[in-house]
């Protein structure tokens, strides 16, 4: 049927006037309100998602309103947060020069909230809700979690740390926990269980603790997806045990994981105690576009979002999956919220894991003197010197490739007139470990050996300043069952203090860290010394706790005092 000029002209006209009136009915999006909100990449599907069909709705309503999702590592916008008030957070640095700090900005976790505040950080709200969940697990290969009993037994973190302390081929890894709070979830609830595996025991708590976080130290990746590259990608006896055993990562992790189709699956273990989750805290940080973001969050509590982050692998924020999650096996249908530890002891792990993990140059100076031939009764007979090296050689075993190491021996006249003798200089132990080692294999007491501490003391920290490698905590650490007993002479209290002083260079700090072996060291004087220069003190009453004590002294390298 052919249409007439008349009637194509209505068209035309009809036609124009429904387009006038969608054109103009409809609110100008010109001068839109703005809002740009930051979070990890793991929830920005989901929240970019969700905004968009929320300011489509209030376009409808008339509101315009241009939200801008970005994804931001919440390392470097907690950074750039705490460099707002000129602080810096353990571990963390300071900001990268592009990061934004967003209107509202959603963490992976409320620990770095708490972090911000403790450090004195402004301008965060007082409380921050959750928009989302996803616990902390503990992944391992499938065929390794069946040796933990997985997934009919339930497994602990006490399990894993003795698994770790009696089997080798168990290679633990982490994501660093200074920058990661994955990461920093595991490794809280790793040394609280290595604490508890002390039996209340403060010196063999403090051993399993650092023993458990040197362990973790070994496998750390900077970055997740360095970290899943570690698992093995064959169930071969050989694959598996030359690939990472298990690690803390978010539930959301391991399901993405096993959503690739890898070789080898994940199982992700819900060990007790629960690690603290990822709660994704919406924290809005500035207030003229608050209102905007409050009313977004409103959106944040329904189904629709709650789906929207179930088909990427995240739980509502009360824990319950929405449509399209795909459960673990074995997993709780809604995990229970975990408490938050104090900012106080998140801070004080993070300095003793940035104390034991950072590269390390040391010298270590033991003492041969004619005293360390006296056995020792509580351990069965052995000599103080036997304790010391079997110390050393555990001590040892905790320091990764990336540590320099070199060895020292003295008591009086060792290498003519010198009162100290070297044995192995300072080097990588990637290169010279098993030198290291058989150096220890060698040392023999001097009888009538006497003990020339502070000579000793004075041309360890020398030695050590001349070769001072910045990046790298430089440190003297002596072990010693007496005072100074020199009878050449030599320097005094008094003259050792004052050369270490004047030899001290601030710009190139140096720890002096005295272990005593023994009732009958100089505990006073070896405190003036560690006082005056820098560093600690530490003393085995009974010389067979020498190895309790030598990994207190490394474990707390970064707390040691500072020179008065």
């Amino acid at each position: 049927m052919k249409l007439g000029t008349a009637t194509v002209a209505v068209l035309v006209v009809l036609a124009g006037s429904w387009y006038a009136f969608r054109k103009y009915s409809q609110p100008s999006c010109g001068n839109a309100a703005k809002l740009s909100i930051g979070a990890p990449a793991d929830i920005v599907p989901a929240l970019k998602a969700q905004a968009t069909e929320w300011s489509e709705q209030a376009k409808l309503d008339h509101n315009c309103v241009d939200i801008e999702v970005f994804e931001e590592d919440p390392a470097d916008v907690a950074a750039a947060l705490a460099g707002k008030a000129n602080k810096t957070l353990t571990g963390v640095g300071q900001a990268n020069g592009k990061t934004r700090i967003p209107d509202a900005w959603v963490a992976d976790s409320s620990l770095w909230l708490q972090r911000l505040r403790a450090a004195g950080a402004q301008g965060l709200p007082e409380t921050a809700k959750s928009i989302a969940r996803s616990p902390v697990v503990l992944a391992m290969p499938e065929p390794i979690a069946t040796t933990f009993g997985w997934p009919e037994k339930q497994i602990t973190y006490t399990d894993l740390i003795g698994k770790v302390a009696t089997d080798q081929k168990v290679k633990v890894g982490i994501v660093e926990p200074s920058r990661d709070a994955t990461g920093l979830g595991g490794l809280l609830t790793l040394a609280a269980a290595a604490q508890a595996a002390g039996g209340g025991n403060p010196a063999q708590a403090t051993q399993v603790a650092t023993a458990a976080l040197r362990s973790l130290a070994a496998g750390r990746s900077s970055l997740r997806a360095d970290l899943v590259q570690k698992f093995p990608r064959g169930s071969d006896a050989t694959t598996l045990s030359s690939g990472l055993s298990v690690a803390p990562l978010s539930e959301q992790a391991v399901i993405q994981y096993n959503g690739q189709q890898p070789p080898v699956r994940l199982a992700a273990l819900y060990a007790e105690p629960a690690a603290p989750a990822l709660d994704y805290p919406y924290a809005v940080l500035g207030t003229d576009r608050a209102s905007i973001a409050n009313e977004l969050l409103k959106s944040l509590d329904s189904q629709g979002f709650r789906d929207k982050l179930g088909a990427i692998g995240l739980r509502g924020a009360d824990g319950a999956p929405g449509k399209g999650f795909q459960t673990p096996a074995n997993a709780p249908a809604t995990p229970a919220a975990t408490q938050l530890p104090d900012a106080a002891a998140i801070e004080g792990l993070l300095t003793k894991w940035q104390a034991i993990t950072l590269p390390a140059r040391m010298l270590a100076v033991i003492d041969v003197s004619g005293s360390m031939l006296e056995p020792v009764p509580t351990a069965g007979g052995a000599t103080r010197m036997q304790v010391t090296l079997e110390a050393a050689r555990k001590g040892m075993s905790l320091f990764d490739d990336s540590w320099a190491l070199g060895l020292w021996v003295f008591s009086t006249l060792m290498d003519g007139k010198l009162d100290y003798k070297q044995l192995v200089p300072i080097g990588p132990l990637a290169s010279q470990r098993n030198q290291c080692l058989q150096a220890l294999s060698t040392i023999q007491p001097k009888r009538n050996g006497d003990t020339a501490l502070y000579d000793t003391i004075l041309a360890a920290y020398k030695t050590v300043q001349q070769g001072y490698e910045s990046g790298r905590v430089n440190s003297v650490i002596v072990m010693t069952d007496g005072e100074n007993d020199d009878p050449a002479g030599g320097l005094s209290l008094e003259q050792l203090i004052a050369e270490l002083k004047k030899t001290a260079d601030p710009a190139k700090p140096i720890q002096v860290i005295l272990i005593g072996i023994g009732d009958k060291v100089g505990e006073v004087q070896m405190r003036q010394i560690t006082d005056a220069i820098g560093g600690g003190t530490f003393v085995a009453q009974d010389p067979a706790k020498i190895g309790d004590i030598f990994l207190q002294a490394i474990s707390l390298r970064g707390q040691v005092t500072q020179p008065k």
